[in-house]
């Protein structure tokens, strides 16, 4: 099961008709030549209105993907200020531009939440999820308090800064326990994962 903040395709709505174009993302181009059939989940990529909820999921289903269908509000609250506006500046070491506010925390947690119940309800038995970037960094612990049998891993394709620039994060504690629910975190280089470390000694007290 894979699961990211995007779909390897978008959806469109014209008159009621849905229609599918690929993504145009570097992870989704990455892993569309890896995904094999695996189920994979994630976001539609635009607010689908309710009454076209069904018919998506079903469209989608037909090759294996899975969709979490995201509010105005969500896109906004998740998307926009906390991935876009928190955690993307915080990450990339541009402080100075991290702005956070609770009800946006809020919405990112409630986000992290729904997609932890849609990778719960399509795993099974022995199932390896496969959980990608900074948008879902609370769901590995999710996952391990509701299916501690799952297989989790999960990937950062961005930098994680050093300790001193991460701890600028409110939510540093919660972000740090969410991902020490997967099994394996992995970074883009040996740095990356050494920053981690330091983070969850210096501010968690795990060696």
């Amino acid at each position: 099961v894979i699961a990211s903040n995007r779909l390897p395709v978008r959806l469109t709505h014209e008159g009621g008709t849905l229609e599918l174009h690929p993504s145009a993302g570097g992870l989704a181009s990455a892993l569309r030549a890896v995904r094999g059939d695996s189920i994979w989940i994630g976001w539609p990529g635009r607010v689908i209105p309710r009454s076209l909820h069904a018919a998506a999921t079903e469209r989608l289903a037909a090759d294996n993907l899975v969709p979490v269908f995201l509010s105005q509000g969500d896109e906004d609250g998740f998307y926009n200020r906390v991935c876009n506006d928190t955690l993307w500046p915080l990450l990339h070491y541009f402080g100075d531009r991290l702005r956070l506010t609770p009800e946006a925390w809020a919405r990112y947690v409630q986000v992290n939440e729904r997609f932890a119940d849609a990778i719960i309800e399509h795993s099974g038995p022995g199932s390896r999820v496969w959980i990608h970037d900074f948008h879902l960094m609370l769901v590995p612990a999710m996952l391990r308090r509701r299916a501690p049998d799952l297989v989790v891993g999960f990937f950062l394709h961005t930098p994680f800064p050093s300790s001193e620039v991460y701890r600028l994060l409110p939510a540093r504690e919660e972000v740090l326990r969410g991902l020490l629910g997967a099994d394996y975190v992995s970074f883009q280089v040996g740095d990356y994962a050494r920053h981690f470390r330091s983070s969850c000694l210096r501010i968690l007290g795990l060696d």
